[in-house]
C-alpha cells in the first residue's frame, strides 16, 4: 500500500497534467506497476494518457474488428495480417498493444462454503515423494483428513496407497477425532469411484461397507469445483510447508509420531478461519459433540492379497519373502497385511505371522519354520537309511521290530548299523542281525560282537572304515551277492550250439 498523497498526486499527474505513467514513475520514484494499479483504481483509460499518438492507430479499428469476429485469434497472426497491411512497428510492441485491446473474462466466482458442526469432513490422499527404504525406492503418500467446520487435521504417513492403507486410515482417523462426520467428500479418488459418467457415479464396493460400518454418507465432489475441496487442499499444502520441510525420520512409524506432535502443537493451535479470537483445538471441541458415535468394533482394515506358495517354505508379498511351515507348500494362501505386522491364512487357518518389512528381497523367517524344516529333513534321512539297510540285510526288519517293542529308538542303532554296513559288508552283517534277532539282542554291541567273532574265525584283518560324505552314503546301495552257477550254465549253452 502506498499513502493517499501519493496515490493522490498520481491521479493529478496523470489527469490534469497527461503526464505518461513512465514520466510519473520516475517523478515520483516509484514502480510503474504501482501507478498503474492506482489509475486503474480510479478507472481512468491509460489510452488517454499517451501524449504521443500510437503507430496502431490506423490500424486499430482493424484489430478490433478481428478480435471481435476471431476472439482466440492470436497476436502472431494478427501481426501478420497488419504488416500486409503496411504497420511499420516490431511484433512484442504490436503484442502488448493487442493485449490491451483484448477483452478481459473475468475468472469464475465461487461462493465461500459453510458448513455445520459434525456436518463433513473431506478426505485426499497427497504424494510426497520417493524415498529409500532398506534398499526399496518406495513413494511416500499422505492421507489427510479435514473436518470441514472446525478445520481440524487428521494425517497419516504410509508407503501404500492401496486399499488396505486407505480403510486403516480412515479407522484411525475416526479414533483420532473421537466420531464420524456425517458426509464425507472425495476428490474422486480411484479408491473411492471406480466409474463416473456425469452424474452417474460407481462407489467402490468396500467403501460401501465402510461407509456403511460407520454410517456416514460418501460423496465426490463435483467436477472442476475447487471450492468444494478448499479445505483438504489448503490443509495439504499447509502440511508441506509447515511440516514436512527439513524433517528427518528414522522409519514410517517415527515420522507420524511426529505428525500427531505436530497436529496438537502447532496445527491446533491455528487461528480458526470463522473467528480468529478461537483456536481449531477450542472450535473442535465445540464439534466434537455433534459427530457420530463410533461402532462397537472397528472396521476390519487389514489388505488383502492371494498368494501360491512354491516348493520353498515362503510366499513372496510385496517385494520380501516370509517363511511358512514346510508342510503349507505348493498351495494357494492368503496374506493379510497392515504397516507392521503380515498374517498368512490356509482357508480360516492362521498358519504364520511375521513383523513387515518395507524393504526389497528381504526374507523375514520364523525360527520355527525353519528347524521343523530341518528335523523333517534328518528323519528322511533316517527313512532312506533303513530302507539301504533292509534292501541289504532283509533280516534288519525283524531286528528293528524287536527294537520297537521294546520301545528304544532307532537312531543310534541304525547309524551304527550303517557304519557296519560299510565296514563288514552285507553277507556278514546279515549273518550277525539273524544271530541278534534268534538271541533276542537287538543291541549294537550284540551286532559288533557277532562280527568280531566272525573276523577272527575267518582270519580276515580288521575292516577299514571308509570316511564318506553324508550324501555319498545315502547315495550308495548295497547289492546282494548271487550264485555264479547261473552264467556257467549260459556259457555251457553257447559251447553246445552248432
Amino acid at each position: 500500500m502506498i499513502p493517499n498523497y501519493l496515490a493522490a498526486e498520481i491521479k493529478r499527474l496523470a489527469n490534469a497534467e497527461k503526464w505518461p505513467i513512465g514520466t510519473i514513475s520516475a517523478h515520483l520514484g516509484v514502480h510503474h506497476s504501482v501507478v498503474r494499479r492506482v489509475l486503474s483504481e480510479s478507472k481512468i483509460d491509460r489510452h488517454e494518457l499517451r501524449v504521443r499518438p500510437s503507430i496502431l492507430d490506423n490500424y486499430e479499428p482493424f484489430v478490433r474488428a478481428q478480435i471481435e469476429k476471431y476472439p482466440r485469434l492470436p497476436a502472431s497472426r494478427l501481426y501478420q495480417m497488419v504488416t500486409d497491411l503496411g504497420y511499420p512497428g516490431g511484433p512484442d510492441h504490436f503484442r502488448a498493444l493487442v493485449a490491451k485491446l483484448r477483452p478481459r473474462h473475468s475468472s469464475e466466482a465461487f461462493l465461500r462454503r459453510r458448513t455445520l458442526p459434525g456436518e463433513e469432513a473431506q478426505v485426499d490422499w497427497a504424494d510426497f515423494g520417493r524415498h529409500d527404504v532398506c534398499g526399496a525406492i518406495r513413494r511416500l503418500y499422505v492421507f489427510v483428513m479435514v473436518l470441514s467446520y472446525s478445520r481440524k487435521i487428521f494425517l497419516k504417513f504410509s508407503y501404500s496407497c492401496a486399499m488396505g492403507a486407505f480403510l486403516r486410515a480412515h479407522v484411525q482417523a475416526f479414533e483420532h477425532f473421537g466420531g464420524v462426520a456425517r458426509t464425507l467428500l472425495y476428490d474422486n479418488l480411484k479408491s473411492a469411484v471406480i466409474t463416473r459418467v456425469g452424474d452417474a457415479i460407481q462407489f467402490n464396493d468396500t467403501l460401501l461397507e465402510l461407509a456403511n460400518h460407520y454410517r456416514f454418507l460418501p460423496k465426490p465432489v463435483a467436477v472442476a469445483r475447487g471450492n468444494e475441496k478448499g479445505r483438504v487442499e489448503r490443509a495439504i499444502q499447509y502440511i508441506r510447508t509447515s511440516f514436512f520441510p527439513a524433517r528427518e525420520f528414522r522409519d514410517i512409524d517415527h515420522l507420524n509420531a511426529q505428525a500427531l506432535t505436530w497436529v496438537s502443537d502447532i496445527a491446533d493451535q491455528r487461528p480458526w478461519r470463522e473467528n480468529p479470537k478461537q483456536k481449531v483445538c477450542e472450535a473442535f471441541e465445540d464439534e466434537k459433540t455433534s459427530l457420530l458415535p463410533l461402532p462397537d468394533a472397528p472396521f476390519p482394515d487389514e489388505e488383502r492379497v492371494e498368494v501360491h506358495s512354491g516348493k520353498t517354505p515362503y510366499v513372496r508379498f510385496d517385494l520380501n519373502d516370509y517363511s511358512i511351515p514346510h508342510d503349507r507348500c505348493r498351495r494357494a494362501l492368503t496374506v493379510f497385511a497392515t504397516e507392521n505386522r503380515v498374517r498368512i491364512v490356509d482357508n480360516a487357518e492362521q498358519i504364520a505371522e511375521h513383523e513387515r518389512s518395507w524393504g526389497k528381497g528381504h526374507q523375514i523367517e520364523d525360527t520355527a519354520h525353519i528347524l521343523e524344516l530341518v528335523e523333517r529333513k534328518k528323519q528322511a534321512a533316517r527313512s532312506r537309511h533303513i530302507d539301504r539297510l533292509i534292501h541289504a540285510c532283509p533280516s534288519s526288519r525283524s531286528l528293528f521290530k524287536l527294537v520297537a517293542d521294546q520301545g528304544a529308538t532307532l537312531r543310534s542303532l541304525v547309524s551304527g548299523m550303517d557304519k557296519l554296513l560299510s565296514q563288514f559288508g552285507p553277507k556278514m552283517l546279515e549273518s550277525a542281525i539273524a544271530i541278534a534277532v534268534k538271541n533276542n539282542t537287538p543291541y549294537l554291541r550284540a551286532l559288533r560282537f557277532t562280527l568280531d567273532q566272525q573276523q577272527q574265525q575267518q582270519h580276515r584283518p580288521p575292516p577299514v572304515e571308509l570316511h564318506l560324505s553324508p550324501q555319498v552314503r545315502a547315495m550308495s546301495r548295497p547289492v546282494q551277492a548271487h550264485a555264479l552257477s547261473n552264467y556257467d550254465m549260459l556259457r555251457m549253452e553257447d559251447d553246445c550250439e552248432p
